[in-house]
C-alpha cells in the first residue's frame, strides 16, 4: 500500500511517499522556511501558513516524481492534524483531504508527537517497551511506550521546549535562526573553559528551561564572549536532558530508548546517548533526514493507525493542542 504523508505543523512543508507493505520510504521532500522566519528570530504562524499554501503543490508533485508514482497509485493519505500551529496545520489538512476526496481513497489524521516518537523505527519494527525522549522546537517529553498506541507521558517541560530555548538563546546572542545548528557548531569548535549554568530542580522527570535562559542573559550582561556562553549553554542543556532521562531509565527499569525530534540531531546529545548505550541500553535514533518535521514519519504512523482503526472522516479537524495520551489506547 502506497501512503502519502503530509506535515505542515510548523515551518517545514514536507510530503513523503511510503510503501507500507515493504516498510520503505520512497521519497521524503522537505521545503524549509528558515529564510522567511530568520528576521523574526522565530516562526510567525501566518507567514508559515502562507508559505505552506504557496509550496504544497510543488512539494507534492516532487514527492510523487521522486517516488516514481502517479497520484492514481496512492492508496492512503496521512496528514498531521495535531498539535501544531493552527494556520499551518489547516493547509496540510485541507490539501490532504482534497487528495483523498478527489481520488476516493482513505484519509488518516496523525498526531505529530506520535509520529516523532516512532520516527527512529522507520524502515524497521519498534521494540516495546521503550522510553521515548522527544526533543524539538515545540516539545520536550519523556514517554513510556508500552506498545503501539499505548503511551504514558512521564515527563515534560514546564515552560519552553529545549529547541525553543536554543532559538531564544541564539537570538539573545545574535547568532541567527534556527539556534540549534549554530550553537551545536559553536560547541564543537569551542576549546575554552565552560561557564557554570544552573540545572533547574524540578520534581520527577519534568524539565524547565526558563532558569537557564535567565542565567544566559546575566552572562551576556557581564560581558562574556558569545561563543563561550553558547557552548556552555549547550553543555548544560544536554546534560540536563540526559540526566532526567537516566533517572527515568533507572526508575522504570526499561532498557530501550528512542530519541527523536529536531534536537536529536545534536552532536553532544548523540555522544551522551552513545555513552548510555555502552552501559547496556539499546538506543534508537532516527536517520538525520527524519529528525526534523517530515512527511515520512506521518506516513509511517498513519499506515499503522489505518491498519488498526481504518480511515477517518473528512470532517476531522486540526487541533493546535492535543496531548499524546489523547490518542493512547
Amino acid at each position: 500500500m502506497l501512503v502519502v504523508g503530509i506535515d505542515t505543523s510548523c515551518d517545514d512543508t514536507s510530503i513523503a511517499v511510503y510503501d507500507g507493505h515493504g516498510n520503505k520510504v520512497l521519497s521524503n521532500i522537505v521545503s524549509s522556511q528558515y529564510e522567511f522566519h530568520r528576521p523574526f528570530g522565530g516562526v510567525v504562524p501566518e507567514v508559515a501558513a502562507r508559505k505552506h499554501a504557496e509550496n504544497i503543490d510543488v512539494v507534492f508533485e516532487e514527492a510523487l516524481r521522486v517516488a516514481g508514482i502517479g497520484v492514481e497509485d496512492i492508496r492512503l493519505v496521512a496528514v498531521t492534524r495535531a498539535p501544531g500551529l493552527l494556520p499551518a496545520l489547516l493547509v496540510g489538512l485541507t490539501f490532504g483531504k482534497g487528495v483523498a476526496f478527489w481520488k476516493d481513497i482513505p484519509f488518516k489524521g496523525v498526531h505529530h508527537i506520535e509520529a516523532h516518537l516512532l520516527s527512529p523505527f522507520i524502515g524497521s519494527e519498534p521494540e516495546y517497551p521503550f522510553l521515548g525522549l522527544v526533543v524539538s522546537g515545540g516539545h520536550t517529553l519523556i514517554v513510556l511506550a508500552e506498545e503501539f498506541g499505548k503511551y504514558r507521558v512521564i515527563g515534560k517541560t514546564l515552560d519552553d521546549a529545549v529547541g525553543e530555548a536554543y532559538d531564544k538563546v541564539a537570538k539573545m546572542l545574535n547568532l541567527g535562526y534556527p539556534g540549534g545548528p549554530v550553537i551545536d557548531r559553536i560547541y564543537r569548535e569551542f576549546e575554552g573553559e565552560y561557564l557554570e549554568l544552573p540545572k533547574p530542580r524540578v520534581k520527577g522527570f519534568n524539565y524547565s528551561f526558563s532558569g537557564i535562559k535567565t542565567a544566559v542573559r546575566r552572562l551576556i550582561e557581564k560581558g562574556y564572549p558569545p561563543e563561550q556562553i553558547a557552548a556552555s549553554f549547550q553543555k548544560t542543556a544536554v546534560e540536563y536532558l540526559v540526566g532526567k532521562l537516566k533517572k527515568a531509565l533507572k526508575e522504570t527499569e526499561v532498557k530501550r530508548i528512542a530519541v527523536s525530534g529536531g534536537v536529536s540531531a545534536n552532536s553532544l546529545l548523540r555522544e551522551k546517548l552513545k555513552e548510555i548505550e555502552e552501559q547496556g541500553y539499546r538506543v534508537y535514533l532516527p536517520k538525520m533526514e527524519f529528525t526534523s518535521d517530515n512527511g515520512a514519519m506521518v506516513a509511517y504512523v498513519g499506515y499503522r493507525r489505518f491498519l488498526l482503526e481504518g480511515g477517518d472522516s473528512l470532517e476531522v479537524g486540526a487541533l493546535p493542542r492535543m496531548s499524546l495520551e489523547e490518542v493512547s489506547s
